[in-house]
């Protein structure tokens, strides 16, 4: 995976890839190495936390496994290693006009919407996902890169 364009915006598939061990954590691994220009919002870090927690309930994380790694999520945040955006009601609105340019049959989801307006007001140049109805979205609207 080659990233190119600055800044970047992890949605919560790419950010979860980050502390847990996934599918291609290793390749992003690789293409964030030494990056400085990451963008997390908030709906990432909780969609990151409820994936964990599903994890747990389902027996594949042992709980203080995912509290150690929600506290480095969370400290990583607020020591800055991400610029973090929160979600506003301009967020909201941006993604309500996405939803509604998307209304051609995309099947743009609410949560799609809002990290992708998260990205925009925050000035992200790539949009780094591993949804692929996401990634699709985001080449849709053209405003970001999408390494795949």
């Amino acid at each position: 995976m080659k990233i190119a364009s600055s800044p970047v915006y992890l949605d919560a598939s790419a950010l979860a890839k980050v502390y847990l061990p996934e599918r291609d954590s290793d390749v992003l691994d690789a293409a964030l190495n030494g990056r400085r220009d990451l963008i997390v919002s908030d709906l990432a870090i909780t969609e990151v936390t409820s994936a964990m927690a599903r994890r747990v309930r389902e027996g594949q994380l042992p709980r203080r496994e995912a509290t150690t790694v929600y506290r480095a999520m969370v400290r990583d945040v607020v020591e800055g290693q991400f610029r973090h955006v929160e979600l506003t009601a301009g967020t909201h609105r941006e993604a309500e006009r996405l939803l509604l340019a998307a209304s051609d049959g995309m099947g743009l989801r609410a949560g799609d919407a809002l990290h992708l307006a998260a990205a925009v007001l925050a000035g992200a140049r790539t949009l780094v996902t591993f949804d692929q109805r996401m990634a699709a979205a985001a080449c849709a609207i053209g405003t970001f890169d999408v390494p795949i």
